[in-house]
C-alpha cells in the first residue's frame, strides 16, 4: 500500500515518515466516522462497534476512496500468514518453545529469581567468552552455544512469565481502584463529620438566640403590665378624689 521511496531522496539520521501519512487529516477522521455512523445505523449498532473494510469505500469518489483507504486497515490474510522481517508468520500466535538441540534451563512457570539467575550467568559466561577470545580463540564455539542457550531461556523465560506479570498488573490495578475508593468513603465521612458539627452549631446559636428573644418578650410583656396597673391605679384615686368633691 506504502509508494515505493524515490531513488533520489537524500540520506538522513532518521528516515522520513512513510508518504500516506499525509492522508491522516482531521478531514479525512471525520469522513471515516461519518461512514462509520452511516454502517451502523444500517445495522442498528453502535458507532464505535463497526469496523469498515475496502469494501465500504467502494461507492466513493476515486479521489475520496484514494485518501482514506489508508485510514482503513485491510482484512487479515485469507490463509492465516503474512511476512515479516523476511519471514513467513502465521496469525494465531504459537505457544513460546525452545529449539529442540536448547536444554530448557528454568522450571515452567518462570519466577522472577529465575530471571536474576539466567541473567547473572549471562554475565559471567561473556565474561568468560571475553576471556577466550583474548587467550585461545579457537575454543570459542562452545562457550558461544552456552551464550547462545542461556539467552534463548531467557527470552522464553521472559515470554512465558508475560501472562503472569499481566496477573499481577491488574491486580494491583484493581487494589489501586479499591483503595482509591476507601479514601472517598473516608473523606465523604469526615466530611459529613464536619457537617454535622457546623449543623449542629447553628441549631445551638439559632436556638439561644430564641431563648434570648423569648426572654425580651417575656420583659417587655411584664413592664407592659406594670404600667397599665399603674394607669389603672391612678383612674381610681382620680374617681375616688371626685366621688369626695362631689359629697
Amino acid at each position: 500500500m506504502a509508494d515505493q521511496p524515490q531513488s533520489g531522496a537524500i540520506s538522513a539520521a532518521f528516515p522520513a515518515p512513510p508518504p500516506f501519512y499525509k492522508y491522516f487529516t482531521e478531514q479525512n477522521l471525520e469522513r471515516v466516522q461519518e461512514l462509520q455512523s452511516s454502517q451502523a445505523g444500517s445495522s442498528q449498532e453502535k458507532t464505535e462497534n463497526v469496523k469498515l473494510c475496502q469494501e465500504d469505500l467502494a461507492d466513493l469518489p476515486s479521489d475520496m476512496r484514494n485518501e482514506l483507504r489508508y485510514l482503513v486497515p485491510p482484512a487479515p490474510p485469507a490463509d492465516g500468514k503474512y511476512w515479516s522481517f523476511g519471514g513467513e508468520r502465521s496469525i494465531a500466535a504459537p505457544e513460546p518453545s525452545l529449539p529442540l538441540e536448547t536444554e530448557k534451563l528454568y522450571t515452567s512457570p518462570p519466577m522472577p529469581t529465575a530471571l536474576l539467575r539466567l541473567t547473572r550467568s549471562i554475565l559471567l559466561n561473556f565474561l568468560e567468552f571475553v576471556h577466550i577470545l583474548a587467550t585461545n580463540p579457537a575454543d570459542y564455539p562452545a562457550k558461544w552455544e552456552d551464550l547462545r542457550d542461556l539467552f534463548r531461556n531467557a527470552h522464553h523465560a521472559v515470554n512465558e512469565y508475560r501472562p503472569y506479570q499481566a496477573r499481577e498488573a491488574l491486580i494491583k490495578m484493581l487494589e489501586d481502584q479499591i483503595q482509591r475508593s476507601k479514601d472517598e468513603i473516608h473523606g465523604v465521612q469526615e466530611m459529613k463529620i464536619k457537617v454535622d458539627g457546623v449543623l449542629k452549631s447553628i441549631a445551638d446559636d439559632v436556638e439561644k438566640d430564641g431563648l434570648s428573644k423569648e426572654d425580651n418578650r417575656i420583659s417587655e410583656k411584664s413592664e407592659e403590665e406594670r404600667y397599665a396597673a399603674m394607669q389603672v391605679e391612678e383612674e381610681r384615686r382620680v374617681w375616688v378624689e371626685l366621688e369626695m368633691e362631689l359629697d
